[in-house]
């Protein structure tokens, strides 16, 4: 359990930078582990498709990628890697997120990968904004948070 899961407001970002210091470096480090874990469960499936699956292997990945993004977000609000760096997703109220915010989320998350622009603009605004937010999390009010920032330990 994390160390604020009763807060029902977002922290501030100029009184408590602690909870988003360091935000755009942990989620970059947390995007290169999911993706080499979601490689590993990929490649894992491909045998036991008979070797079909190597036809339509761009397809199996962006389908094991969304399944493995929701389902691990919805269970600890945050990816595995996301969980190593030590950061996890909060929605617009603080609350850690549910199956169906985290459908959305992944959802949102899918369709701005796949589109160069919004890509450039999500980094953008994470490394300039506030709160640190990607442009799926400014849309839906949602933020990355560091579960033990350094004053709380």
């Amino acid at each position: 359990m994390s160390q604020f899961a009763e807060i029902e407001v977002l922290p501030d970002p100029l009184r408590h930078r602690a909870y988003y210091a360091d935000i755009p470096a942990k989620r970059l480090f947390a995007w290169m582990i999911d993706t080499v874990l979601i490689a590993f469960l990929t490649a894992v499936l491909v045998p036991f498709t008979g070797f079909l699956a190597l036809f339509f292997l761009g397809g199996l990945y962006l389908v094991v990628s969304f399944v493995f993004r929701w389902a691990t977000i919805a269970r600890m609000s945050a990816t595995p890697g996301m969980a190593l760096m030590g950061i996890e997703l909060r929605d617009a109220r603080g609350r850690r997120f549910d199956a169906g915010m985290a459908l959305i989320h992944t959802l949102a998350y899918s369709i701005s990968v796949a589109f160069v622009l919004p890509q450039i603009l999500s980094v953008a605004l994470m490394l300039i904004s506030a709160r640190k937010q990607g442009l799926t999390d400014h849309v839906l009010g949602s933020v990355a948070l560091n579960r033990r920032p350094d004053w709380a330990l």
